[in-house]
């Protein structure tokens, strides 16, 4: 695993437009009425928001559920395969940029870090899991590999800016090396289990990132919560 670039197998060799019709992001429900749609085989869905936000996500093995939480946010999705430039994303003029999860060693993705680097201070940027550990990269950190890895849907993790503690989904074997971290970089999420970093944010720019998975599917999704905080971000920056 260890130096391995698994990302170049599984990304899309081109870009695309994550679900342009709104048929594929609904969410079903058992609830008619004038919030839902009902398709020509009786399936009921809560109605998609507009879409508000306009970004450009990095594929590195990105799960499907992401893309459908994203657009049940309001974000209206350009995907993009992992070895795009910053300044092929940046001239999409995206209202912010978000780091997919992903397999492998993030640490043998230097052409990635160096993507993400030229991004940051430009536009929002949001990462999970494999995407949150090369945004370390970006920021001048780094990652270690951990004995075991996290695997399931019970990871308890704490946010130590509130103390309010979540139950998570987490599926890696790679963690950010809190000591690798520049002053400009704030710890915000951890792991109870061994107290590695489960999330962080930068002190000057609109970027953070989190380690599980917020899309929680499967699992629990006490941390769905980061998907409006990423539009309330982009709010914020504009």
């Amino acid at each position: 695993m260890e130096g391995s670039d698994f990302v170049k197998e599984v990304t899309p060799g081109a870009a695309f437009d994550w679900d342009p019709d709104g048929t594929q992001s609904r969410e079903w429900t058992i609830v008619k009425g004038d919030a839902a749609v009902i398709s020509e085989r009786g399936e009921v869905f809560k109605k998609l928001p507009p879409v508000r936000h306009r970004i450009v996500a990095y594929d590195f093995g990105m799960k499907r559920n992401i893309l459908r939480r994203l657009r049940q946010e309001g974000f209206q999705v350009r995907v993009v395969p992992a070895d795009t430039s910053a300044a092929d994303v940046l001239a999409m003029k995206p209202d912010g940029v978000f780091l997919s999860n992903g397999p492998g060693d993030p640490g043998a993705l230097t052409y990635v870090h160096e993507n993400i680097r030229g991004l940051i201070g430009r536009t929002p940027v949001f990462g999970i899991c494999l995407g949150h550990q090369m945004l370390g990269y970006a920021v001048g950190g780094k990652t270690f590999k951990l004995k075991f890895g996290h695997r399931g849907g019970n990871q308890p993790v704490q946010d130590v800016r509130t103390g309010k503690v979540t139950i998570t989904s987490q599926n890696h074997g790679f963690a950010v090396d809190p000591d690798s971290l520049s002053g400009n970089v704030e710890v915000t999420h951890l792991n109870l289990n061994d107290q590695t970093v489960e999330g962080f944010a930068h002190k000057d720019e609109p970027v953070f990132s989190v380690q599980y998975h917020p899309e929680a599917a499967p699992g629990p999704n006490d941390a769905s919560y980061f998907f409006g905080q990423f539009a309330k971000l982009i709010d914020d920056a504009k």
